[in-house]
């Protein structure tokens, strides 16, 4: 795969806000041709194993400001925000595409040096996850999805979702325009309620500075403009014998993918596992950080 990429380590990425998250635990990389802000957590003990944590559609490293320090008791962590969310540079647009996305990270593993043992994504990053292995980026025996979208809004159909985020990406206009609605905090509450999920003021607060980021909502336009999760479900088989076990974690209240879905999953992947979370939504890690530790760390394999 050729040299190494370089570290840069010159502290947090500029605009990084000093009450952010984990701030102190931030750093910038350079790889595969971006600039990532990534954060890690050191291996706990010799012989433990990585984790690789990527966060959904639309949100950042954040993410897992609370359910990370759980898991860092046991594995070492890396935590980056996607290619042009947050604090991440934006990639071209073929780099905003699942496959783009996942060769993306690969490079950032290999600059980082690190071969996750297992793989923790959320909604969109189950799904990177997935092409990550898929496409041999990575090797994790265990890639745990939490409230994975593996399909288009609207179901299996979904024929109007990637049509009408094209058209939105093409508008120059689009991403000041949502950033500006998305920033309202009434706008706000909608989006938030939307995931069936309850946040306490701090958590909304990180979610409205992402909103008022234009290039950031720019980023997740053209995201949804260029994926196409048509064909991943059908794919999903071949992770058994590429050695990866996939566990589908679902929430019983996530009103933005359908909790059903998991159960659907597993019935087409070989050794598919499903674990429900009672009385959380899509964002549940972020609610009850505590309940999904318990839920996923049997699952991930050391």
């Amino acid at each position: 795969m050729g040299a190494r990429p370089r570290l840069v380590r010159h502290g947090a990425p500029p605009g990084l806000p000093p009450d952010w998250p984990h701030a102190e635990r931030s750093e910038q990389v350079a790889a595969g041709g971006l600039r990532w802000h990534v954060q890690r957590w050191p291996l706990p003990r010799p012989g433990a194993s990585w984790l690789l944590l990527l966060h959904g559609t639309g949100a950042s490293a954040h993410s897992f400001a609370a359910l990370a320090p759980l898991l860092a008791r046991s594995h070492g962590l890396v935590v980056p925000d996607l290619p042009g969310h947050a604090f991440t540079s934006r990639p071209r647009a073929a780099g905003l595409s699942l496959p783009g996305m996942a060769a993306g990270l690969g490079a950032l593993l290999q600059a980082l040096g690190v071969a996750p043992s297992a793989v923790v994504g959320h909604s969109a990053g189950a799904a990177i996850g997935a092409r990550l292995v898929l496409d041999g980026h990575a090797r994790p025996a265990s890639l745990v999805s939490l409230n994975g979208a593996w399909f288009p809004p609207g179901g299996t159909g979904g024929w109007w979702y990637a049509p009408m985020a094209r058209l939105l990406a093409i508008n120059p206009l689009a991403p000041a325009l949502f950033s500006w609605h998305a920033a309202r905090p009434a706008a706000l509450e909608r989006l938030l309620r939307g995931t069936g999920s309850r946040l306490d003021a701090a958590g909304r607060a990180r979610y409205a500075r992402l909103a008022g980021d234009v290039d950031h909502v720019g980023a997740v336009i053209a995201m949804m403009a260029a994926w196409d999760l048509a064909s991943l479900p059908r794919e999903l088989p071949r992770l058994a014998a590429l050695g990866t076990a996939l566990h589908l974690v679902a929430a019983d209240r996530d009103a933005a993918v359908p909790p059903q879905q998991a159960q659907a999953l597993a019935a087409q992947v070989p050794g598919a596992t499903v674990h429900r979370l009672a009385g959380l939504g899509h964002l549940a890690h972020e609610e009850a950080p505590c309940e999904v530790a318990a839920v996923i760390e049997p699952l991930l394999a050391d």
